[in-house]
């Protein structure tokens, strides 16, 4: 067979599959378009997952009639005006992704320049359909319908609609951190879903697009090393996500996903994190364009660095610093609830009689007369001499002013006889370490026990058995309690509702970005309702895509076994640990925890005897 030079439709398909792979990489192509030609204002809207249509609406410099022409064709492009394309300081720069758009869907392009008239040129899979005069103010209108429609072989491999959606959003959200100073909005089947304001500072555009709690929770970054300059905010070691998503790079105003920057940032918070949590980030790391090659691949996500080392250097030493001058700060103020749960209800002047006596000189460091004092002056109106100004602080922040002596842990005096240690394994416990360990006198030595990795492994067997059909029983909520999420999260949470029910969660949709809990499993006592939720949609996010249902639930169940284990420094009664030891005895794999540490060790009774030289 001959060798022929391939038609251009065929070319524009062709280039069409490095470029729009789905409809978010459609999306990033027409944003980055309109953040090029000067746009302070950008509107999306989406339709059946960006599947059926995608609009993107912006007041740039728009374009004349003959422009619009040249920029339907390949290789075309405004954005280099020599052949210096190391020097490329736009987001787009290959003129691919108009014509490659056109070759696979049904594209309405419109637009008009500052005192001139509108122009409309439409392009159905490759082939001009129809062109003339629009109407419309200053900038460009481009319209995507039917993507891969005359494509079955393409169409068959987009995901469903919801997740399309959500690639669309992630998209976006990213464009828009990357530019706090032009407003955008998204819209999806009619209805809004984004509004992020112009003119933003950086920290507040970033906390507007990940969570509220950020700006109390994060880090400010400023490090400059020549010409390199590494800016933006972390989020403090404590307060963390269950997956990557929200982890957020940029390299000269353009979103990134470089493995190199997400090794340094892992490499940042080595020793700070659990494996499986990750921080909140977002890194903007401006150097010159010579220092960067960002024509690496079509779709512009990956960068190649002229001297790698410094720029991961950066990163860990940066990100390091800034953390290790944050000392001892953890995630900023607790919860509301938390704070309500402390607060006193007024006593009836008869009922103080029966009330403990309120140590007011101990807690604020004076003694003497005041410890005496009555507490009613406190509670009831201005106390009988001025209180210090210290007293009138939160207690949450003058925590190390009055701080007890740790408690010394120790086995309580045991109602009934403790069974014989001959009969158990593990043995019968004699007292507690630290709060955290328990020791146990076993027939041939000392055993230790970590309370909170045992037990977390426990309830981890206990939930699969209710997945495996034993009925897990649920702890119906007195006031059901919403959760604000994401909708794409909620969208997660709903699809999975009915597999959660069967580990005791009950929950339902409320609205698009909440869910609504009236249940939670009973095993797991207490526990944080929010933070549970948030993590069982991290999980279920961030698992492989080939996972069945089933397989995510089971490892979600491990998620909710430590949000109900036994927590260290938490001090057990003789009986509570007892009936630890012997729960252990008779469950699986107790041996290590959820994430392979052991649970138990064992000082044989010869080296407790050889320690004191008795052997």
């Amino acid at each position: 067979m001959s060798i022929r030079r391939l038609p251009e439709k065929l070319v524009n398909r062709i280039a069409a599959g490095e470029v729009v792979e789905r409809p978010a990489a459609a999306l990033k192509e027409l944003v980055e378009n309109a953040i090029d030609a000067g746009a302070t204002r950008i509107a999306v809207r989406i339709a059946d997952g960006g599947i059926a249509r995608l609009e993107v609406d912006d007041d740039g410099c728009g374009m004349t009639p003959a422009d619009m022409a040249l920029a339907l064709e390949r290789h075309a492009t405004s954005k280099l005006p020599d052949e210096a394309i190391e020097d490329v300081t736009t987001l787009g720069f290959r003129g691919e992704a108009l014509p490659s758009i056109a070759s696979v869907a049904r594209l309405t392009l419109e637009s008009r320049v500052a005192g001139g008239d509108g122009w409309r040129r439409v392009v159905d899979n490759g082939a001009l359909a129809s062109e003339g005069p629009a109407a419309l103010a200053k900038g460009t209108r481009v319209l995507v319908e039917d993507l891969f429609a005359r494509l079955p072989a393409r169409r068959k491999f987009l995901r469903s609609a919801r997740s399309e959606y959500a690639a669309c959003l992630d998209v976006v959200r990213r464009l828009a951190m990357s530019r706090p100073d032009i407003g955008f909005t998204v819209e999806h089947d009619g209805r809004r879903v984004l509004d992020a304001q112009g003119g933003q500072d950086r920290l507040a555009r970033v906390a507007a697009l990940t969570s509220r709690d950020l700006a109390a929770n994060s880090i400010g970054v400023d490090l400059d090393r020549g010409d390199t300059h590494l800016g933006g905010v972390i989020s403090l070691p404590t307060y963390n996500r269950g997956i990557a998503d929200h982890q957020y790079l940029f390299v000269n105003g353009r979103p990134v996903k470089d493995r190199l920057l997400v090794g340094a940032l892992r490499g940042a918070y080595a020793d700070l994190l659990a494996r499986d949590r990750h921080p909140v980030v977002a890194l903007f790391l401006d150097l010159p364009a010579s220092e960067v090659d960002v024509n690496v691949h079509p779709a512009k996500t990956e960068v190649r660095f002229r001297d790698p080392q410094l720029i991961r250097g950066m990163i860990v030493g940066g990100l390091r610093r800034a953390l290790d001058e944050q000392g001892f700060r953890s995630v900023q103020r607790p919860a509301e609830a938390a704070l309500a749960a402390w607060q006193q209800e007024p006593l009836a002047p008869a009922a103080l009689a029966s009330q403990p006596q309120l140590m007011y000189g101990n807690m604020y460091g004076h003694g003497g007369a005041e410890t005496q004092e009555t507490p009613a002056a406190h509670l009831f109106g201005a106390p009988s001499r001025p209180l210090p100004a210290e007293a009138t602080a939160y207690v949450y922040d003058r925590m190390t002013a009055f701080a007890p002596a740790p408690l010394a842990g120790r086995a309580e005096v045991a109602e009934t006889a403790p069974p014989e240690a001959e009969a158990h394994p593990l043995g019968v416990a004699r007292g507690q370490i630290a709060r955290t360990y328990i020791v146990a006198e076993a027939e041939d030595g000392l055993v230790i026990v970590d309370q909170h990795a045992a037990h977390e492994r426990l309830v981890l067997e206990q939930l699969r058995r209710g997945m495996a059909g034993q009925a897990i029983a649920a702890q119906g909520l007195l006031m059901p309690e919403v959760v604000e999420l994401d909708e794409p999260a909620c969208d997660r949470l709903e699809a999975a509702a009915a597999g959660l029910a069967a580990l005791g969660v009950e929950l339902e949709r409320f609205g698009p970005a909440a869910v609504m809990v009236r249940a939670t499993p009973a095993m797991l006592g207490t526990i944080d309702c929010r933070k549970l939720v948030t993590d069982i949609a991290d999980d279920l996010a961030g698992y492989d895509a080939a996972l069945g249902l089933s397989e995510k639930l089971e490892l979600v169940a491990a998620t909710m076994a430590c949000h109900g284990s036994v927590r260290a420094g938490r001090t057990l009664s003789v009986p509570e640990m007892n009936a630890l030891l012997r729960q252990m005895e008779v469950t699986p794999h107790s041996g290590q925890c959820n994430h392979g540490r052991p649970t138990w060790v064992k000082l044989a009774m010869d080296d407790v005897e050889k320690l004191f030289g008795r052997k």
